[in-house]
């Protein structure tokens, strides 16, 4: 067995191979992020399949969605 490639650390590999079907760009997603991340904010079992895949393997995407839950979070507290 090989040793990754520095920078290369499992978890990246593993975003790299996530299905990210049905396809949303980081653009699309942006611009539903704020509606998105209420939905999930008011109920958490709210599921939309595109950002779903798109946050599974979208490293960026997926810390802009964690941060403004934590916001929403720190707000409602």
């Amino acid at each position: 067995m090989t040793e990754p490639r520095r920078g290369l650390t499992p978890e990246t590999i593993d975003s790299l191979l996530v299905d990210t079907s049905p396809y949303l760009s980081c653009d699309d997603c942006f611009a539903l992020m704020d509606q998105y991340v209420e939905q999930v904010s008011a109920t958490p079992s709210h599921e939309d399949p595109a950002m779903a895949a798109h946050l599974a393997g979208c490293g960026a995407c997926a810390e802009e969605a964690r941060t403004l839950l934590e916001l929403l979070a720190q707000d409602a507290g």
